[in-house]
């Protein structure tokens, strides 16, 4: 028996989605949730890292990780779009993380309504530290699979992806 072929519940020693589903399930709800799974156990523990050695969350990692992508600074709306999440989420992170100096909103000057969000030097400072470890998490994680295994699974997602965006393509 190849550990592919165990219940991922049995690897992992822990519930999941995919143990719910009766042995005659469709194979392609077994994957879609055995990806659902896998992503959420990495993310748990993520989180939890995050918190415990940063005292810092996702969100708020993955927003200073977006303004680092736009060193000019990005207006809040657009921010939002990006990260395809409300501009209410994106509001209330910032507000936090302006509070604590690791990011900057400046007003603009032809639209008082609108303003940027930029790092601070401090801000670049602390997402670099995050980013290291995050990066050494994750690379932990998939370090243990094979480098056949990490190719096929590339080449799997990669198929996914695309398949995926054709999916959510508008039809006419």
């Amino acid at each position: 028996m190849l550990l592919t072929d165990l219940p991922f519940s049995s690897i992992a020693g822990t519930p999941d989605l995919e143990g719910r589903l009766s042995p005659t399930a469709c194979q392609h709800l077994r994957t879609w949730l055995r990806y659902l799974s896998c992503g959420r156990l990495i993310e748990n523990e993520i989180r939890s890292r995050l918190r415990r050695e940063f005292n810092t969350t996702l969100p708020r990692y993955e927003v200073m990780a977006q303004l680092e992508q736009f060193p000019q600074g990005i207006k809040m709306s657009d921010l939002s779009r990006h990260m395809m999440v409300t501009n209410g989420n994106i509001t209330g992170i910032a507000d936090q993380l302006i509070k604590e100096g690791f990011v900057q909103r400046i007003k603009l000057p032809h639209d008082r309504r609108s303003s940027i969000l930029k790092l601070t030097p401090k801000g670049k400072k602390q997402l670099q530290a995050i980013s290291e470890a995050h990066n050494e998490w994750v690379c932990s994680v998939f370090g243990q699979l094979s480098d056949q295994h990490i190719n096929a699974m590339m080449g799997a997602l990669q198929e996914l992806k695309k398949h995926s965006q054709d999916f959510t393509q508008p039809t006419h």
